[in-house]
Order: structure tokens, then C-alpha cells, then sequence
């Protein structure tokens, strides 16, 4: 007499096995981090990477930021001239950037624009922003000379490459129903752009603008390093003359200026958006 089946149990699996894991280990994954884990170490070898040289550098440093202690004051006059400059080339560039930065905007939007306009506004773009800022200068530097203009092309160059790209990928994004209810209206092309698409993207435009000046004035202190003018080229002269307590002094007020900046740019943003 043979036994009784058991029944089923309701919550076995019919695929249900003692060789199922829930979760499989990934060899290629762990593979590939392990070969990228290799590859650092023998890039830090190479780069001459040694825990006595990072000893040795941290000594240099302490050394260094004994000699910057107190911060001397005493160049308030200079200091104070290079920031003013420092802070007249970040809102010239800013300004002209954003005008410039505004129709090539436009034409890089794809839901606006055919793509014969679209792609060289894009490779214009592209090509704005290919290059760090001081390398930018070093260019308008051998150009046109030592100085603040120098500096000032140099920005702007930047804030075109940085508004245009995200200007335009704000417009891509917006609803074209409102667009298509002025374009009902009969309004022409820059009514339609006015009234349809600024509507949609003024808020995200505000927090651009300013988060471009904000990155001026920090961009306009390294531009003076190489000839563009500004706090920059008095930094470098201290750092020259072995002035480091004035480096010092100079830090302070150039992060002080960062930070009213940082307000400044809040407050902007409360009140335009």
C-alpha cells in the first residue's frame, strides 16, 4: 500500500530549487573594479605617488601655514583695488555674457528651431566650452595684451558656453501648448517667444544668471594669475615674493566676496522668481 501524496505547500515556487540564489554575484562587475582598482595603484606609482613623499608634503604644509599666520592687512589699498577690479570684470563678463548667451539659447532649441540652425548653435556652444577659462585668457592674453579686458573675453566666452547649453535645454523642456496658443493668436515669432516660452523658463533663467556670477567672481580671481587682471595678478605677486601672510589676507577677503555673492544671489532669486 503506497502512502498518501502530500499536497502542495500554496507558497512553493514551481521553480523553486536548493541552487537558486537571490542574488547573483556579478563577476564581470567585480572584474571591472577590480582592473580599475589596479590600474589606480600603477597610475600612482607611475605619478611617483609614495606615502614618504605625501609625508614630506604634509611638513611642507604645516610649515607653510605657519609662515601665512597672522593675515597682514597692511596692502589694504592694493587688496582693495584688485577686488574692485576683480568684481567689475565678474559683472561686465556675467552681463555681456547673458546677452550674448541669450539668442544663441534660442537657437539651439530643438522644439523651436529646424535642425540647420540647431547644430552649428550647438557646435558654437560646444566649442564655448571646450576650454577652462585660463586657458581661455592665456589665449585673449597673447591676443590683445595684458589686462582686464583679457579677462573680461575670457568670461564671457565661458558664460555663453555655460547659459546657452542650459538655456536652451530649458526651453526644450517647457510645455508647447502655450506656445502653439499664441502662435493661434497670429502673434508673430518674437511675440511667440515673449509671451509663449519666456513665461516657462524666466525662474530657471534667474537661477542661471546667478549662479554665472557667482562663478565669475571666483573665475575672475584665477584669470588675473595669468595677465587677466584683477585680485588674481596680486595673488600671484604675493605668492612670488613670498608675502604669504598677505596671500593670507587676500584668501580671506576673496572668500568674504564669495560669500556676499552667495546672498546676494539668493536674494535675486527670491525676488525674480
Amino acid at each position: 500500500m503506497s502512502a498518501p501524496a502530500r499536497p502542495a505547500s500554496p507558497d512553493a515556487s514551481p521553480d523553486a530549487s536548493p541552487d537558486r540564489v537571490a542574488f547573483r554575484p556579478n563577476w564581470t562587475a567585480r572584474a571591472g573594479w577590480a582592473l580599475l582598482a589596479v590600474y589606480a595603484v600603477y597610475a600612482a606609482t607611475q605619478l611617483g605617488f609614495s606615502p614618504e613623499r605625501f609625508a614630506g608634503g604634509l611638513a611642507h604644509g604645516q610649515q607653510f601655514l605657519a609662515r601665512m599666520f597672522p593675515p597682514n592687512f597692511s596692502r589694504w589699498e592694493l587688496i582693495q583695488s584688485g577686488i574692485l577690479e576683480s568684481l567689475q570684470i565678474a559683472v561686465i563678463a556675467t552681463v555681456v555674457g547673458i546677452a550674448v548667451a541669450l539668442p544663441i539659447g534660442f537657437l539651439a532649441a530643438r522644439n523651436l528651431m529646424p535642425p540647420w540652425v540647431t547644430w552649428p548653435t550647438r557646435i558654437l556652444i560646444a566649442l564655448c566650452r571646450s576650454f577652462h577659462p585660463i586657458i581661455v585668457a592665456i589665449l585673449f592674453v597673447k591676443a590683445i595684451g595684458f589686462g582686464a579686458l583679457a579677462g573680461v573675453m575670457a568670461l564671457i566666452v565661458a558664460s555663453v558656453g555655460f547659459i546657452a547649453k542650459l538655456f536652451a535645454e530649458a526651453i526644450e523642456e517647457i510645455s508647447l501648448k502655450q506656445v502653439e496658443a499664441v502662435r493661434a493668436t497670429g502673434a508673430g515669432f518674437l511675440s511667440t517667444l515673449i509671451m509663449g516660452v519666456q513665461p516657462q523658463v524666466l525662474p530657471r533663467f534667474i537661477g542661471f544668471a546667478t549662479y554665472q556670477l557667482d562663478s565669475n567672481l571666483r573665475n575672475s580671481t584665477m584669470v588675473g594669475i595669468v595677465g587677466g587682471g584683477g585680485i588674481g595678478a596680486t595673488l600671484f605677486t604675493a605668492y612670488q615674493r613670498f608675502d604669504f601672510d598677505v596671500v593670507l589676507a587676500i584668501l580671506i577677503v576673496i572668500v568674504a566676496l564669495i560669500m556676499v555673492a552667495e546672498i546676494v544671489s539668493g536674494w535675486a532669486r527670491k525676488v525674480f522668481q
